[in-house]
């Protein structure tokens, strides 16, 4: 006989929250990338409002980009903009057993996979002028597969000569594919040296 799981229960709440403007939109989602399939709602609701909670600290939560984006907001407020995103279905909240963890639906990981890309696409920039080559272990072993094609293609298209050197050292440990799409964004880069 199996044992019953007793899920927590999670009401949603948007109150009179109506539309949430796109960059508040984009500021949950990258909140939420941080807890994606590990985290609730709650969690989430703290590291917009930049809670020094423990496990906010603990986890490095806030090193998140979006940390206390609402740090003028009562968390009961920041609660209802985050319900109205899973009510607007932006994101999910699926179980891992008991818990209430948060998934992206395919609209919510669709914006969010665009601004993690120039939010990553602005990282390799600065390493490149820093010379700081963790940018390259960071692709390879932390960055989403679709993320690092968006990097790739943004690279095509507003690339710097400078950048190559980078380019070329992240090429060779890379997995095949990666390789022969960095080749391409060197080669676009050699092709089209305007843009610097």
């Amino acid at each position: 006989m199996s044992k019953k799981i007793n899920r927590v229960p999670v009401y949603l709440d948007s109150g009179t929250v109506q539309n949430i403007p796109y960059d508040e939109v984009k500021a949950i989602l990258r909140a939420a990338d941080e807890l994606i399939g590990k985290g609730g709602r709650n969690l989430l609701v703290k590291i917009l409002k930049g809670s020094k909670d423990k496990k906010v600290l603990e986890l490095g939560l806030d090193h998140c980009p979006a940390y206390g984006y609402y740090h003028g907001l009562a968390m009961s407020e920041i609660g209802k903009r985050v319900d109205w995103m899973i009510e607007q279905d932006y994101i999910r909240i699926e179980y891992d057993y008991r818990l209430p963890v948060l998934v992206f639906s395919p609209r919510g990981w669709e914006i969010e996979k665009r601004s993690y890309s120039e939010e990553v696409y602005n990282d390799f920039c600065k390493a490149v002028i820093e010379q700081d080559e963790s940018i390259i272990k960071r692709l390879r072993e932390q960055t989403n597969r679709q993320v690092v094609l968006i990097v790739l293609e943004l690279l095509k298209q507003r690339g710097e000569i400078h950048q190559i050197p980078m380019l070329e050292k992240w090429q060779s440990s890379e997995v095949k594919k990666i390789r022969a799409e960095i080749g391409r964004v060197v080669s676009a880069i050699r092709e089209n040296p305007g843009h610097e």
